[in-house]
């Protein structure tokens, strides 16, 4: 079935809604640059695949096939939105006449009671997509508003920056990165081939942390860092001594933090320092303030919660 035009998509929501600003999920979805559409096709493939693998008995036993369906995305609790065009692109994805018009874009705060999109198309189609659309959105809300918390921990000129790790959902990652993007995080190292990062059992491995990061410096693909992981103080100070272009704090406590980056104070080239572990909101303002260049929080993902973001739908004949 072939696509409305984006223009002829506007006038209809016109016609069937008030909201002003309406814009096609098209419009809404991230750039190919941001999120690459093939992953976001396996993504939607794969959870439809999984939610339909015997069909919805319940529509097909209840609902009329030529009921048409038109519903809200009703926002139930003030959040940051990450995912907008995803859900959209998942009723596409399950049938092309079913018009979604958003009202409200990624990186958007909202407040309790703002509809976030609209949905209208044959009913079997838009209950068919519900739930997938509702999942997706709701989890990557949840990942896009608790990063912005943290974001807005850290005072007004600091240069500390919040970033995520690879404590992500298995098969979502892409989008729960994305969604850290849209709460005003950075990304760490997507893979394990993106970035070379020395833990503690690297370390054992290669007996010790100097051993580590030359053979490190000595076999890693060129344009990578070399980033190491340290929980004691002579392994910081070995990383320092190693060359390190990032040392990770695990579980320092501020003052320990305080203590070991002042022994890199004036240094140059000063390495990267970045903290990770134990991480609260009530931590980063004074994180912030003892220098530290990066907080890498896996809670932004794996302790994130979904948003409670409302479908209701209505019958039109």
């Amino acid at each position: 079935m072939c696509e409305r035009s984006s223009a002829a998509l506007f006038n209809s929501a016109r016609e069937w809604c008030t909201i002003d600003n309406l814009m096609s999920y098209r419009d809404a979805l991230p750039s190919p640059a941001e999120l690459s559409p093939i992953e976001l096709d396996r993504i939607i493939d794969t959870a439809l695949a999984e939610d339909l693998a015997s069909g919805d008995a319940t529509t097909r036993a209840c609902v009329p096939r030529e009921a048409s369906a038109f519903g809200k995305f009703n926002a139930r609790e003030v959040m940051v939105l990450a995912g907008v065009g995803v859900a959209g692109a998942v009723f596409h994805r399950v049938d092309p006449s079913v018009r979604f018009v958003v009202h409200h874009k990624d990186a958007e705060r909202v407040e309790k009671g703002a509809i976030v999109a609209i949905v209208e198309g044959p009913a079997h189609s838009v209950l068919t997509g519900e739930r997938v659309a509702l999942n997706l959105l709701q989890r990557m809300c949840g990942t896009a508003s608790r990063t912005r918390q943290f974001v807005d921990a850290i005072p007004a000129g600091a240069r500390t920056r919040v970033t995520d790790t690879r404590k992500t959902t298995p098969g979502l990652r892409s989008l729960e990165r994305y969604a850290v993007r849209c709460g005003g995080g950075i990304n760490h190292r997507n893979d394990l081939g993106a970035g070379v990062l020395i833990k503690d059992n690297h370390i054992v491995l290669c007996g010790g942390v100097r051993q580590a990061i030359e053979r490190a410096r000595a076999n890693a693909p060129h344009p990578l860092r070399i980033e190491c992981e340290v929980d004691r103080d002579e392994y910081f100070d070995e990383a320092v001594a190693a060359g390190a272009d990032i040392i990770m704090l695990d579980n320092f406590d501020d003052d320990h933090a305080r203590a070991v980056i002042a022994k890199i104070e004036g240094r140059s080239p000063r390495p990267i320092i970045e903290i990770s572990g134990g991480v609260t909101l009530e931590r980063m303002p004074k994180i912030a303030a003892i220098g530290v260049d990066v907080v890498s929080i896996g809670s932004l993902t794996h302790g994130a919660r979904a948003m409670d973001i409302g479908l209701d739908l209505e019958l039109r004949l």
